[in-house]
């Protein structure tokens, strides 16, 4: 994968609707619906993105790292 369109996929799980376990998301509004109205549900995808974020932050790091070395 590019590193374009890695920039593209985290920006659009921060951005656009995702589909997580077969349901269309927004993390906007699960934020809305955890802190806003105590959704607890809401909470759980939450964590999902948040995992589906580390993961590629760690990648595009890694990715980063391996670049810099080969100055």
């Amino acid at each position: 994968m590019d590193y374009s369109d890695k920039y593209d996929y985290l920006l659009k799980v921060l951005t656009e609707v995702i589909e997580i376990d077969g349901k269309k998301t927004l993390l906007k509004e699960d934020f809305d619906k955890f802190f806003v109205k105590s959704n607890k549900t809401a909470g759980v995808r939450i964590r999902k993105i948040m995992q589906i974020l580390r993961r590629s932050a760690e990648e595009i790091r890694n990715d980063v790292q391996n670049y810099k070395k080969n100055f």
